[in-house]
């Protein structure tokens, strides 16, 4: 393993949660959207992470070994979860029996998603300052 391998992996999980917190926010800002330009009412995103894998030759058998360097992300896709049909005649976008069709952003379960997602960001910043304070420390030993 590299010196700098702990920082990249790191900001690979920091990168994942930035955008898993960026879709989490658009889903909650749109939690009421009955009307978007694609006709319809919001639906919610999910982001589908992979581990990214980086080839690399065994020194003791010679063999090529698939390592992970981190995660990507590869999509973001529409939550396929029922939509939800609330008795509202007096909406614009009531159709003829008065329902509504809203969004299937359950703003409980987001909040979580979030939660999960800030702890997440929080252990990748612990692990780059913990990683930095090694390196500094590696340094120091030099000086001695």
């Amino acid at each position: 393993m590299q010196v700098f391998d702990t920082m990249g992996i790191s900001a690979t999980g920091l990168a994942a949660e930035r955008l898993r917190m960026d879709i989490i926010s658009s889903n909650i800002a749109n939690a009421n959207t009955t009307r978007t330009e694609e006709g319809g009412p919001y639906i919610r995103k999910i982001p589908v992470f992979q581990e990214k894998f980086q080839d690399e030759v065994n020194k003791r058998t010679g063999t090529l070994e698939r390592v992970s360097k981190g995660v990507k992300a590869v999509e973001i896709v529409d939550d396929d979860s029922q939509l939800q049909r609330v008795y509202d005649p007096s909406h614009p976008d009531a159709d003829e029996e008065g329902y509504v069709v809203k969004p299937n952003v359950n703003i409980l379960n987001e909040m979580v998603d979030l939660i999960a997602a800030t702890r997440a960001y929080e252990a990748n910043v612990t692990v780059m300052n913990a990683s930095k304070d090694m390196m500094l420390k590696t340094l120091e030993i030099g000086k001695g």
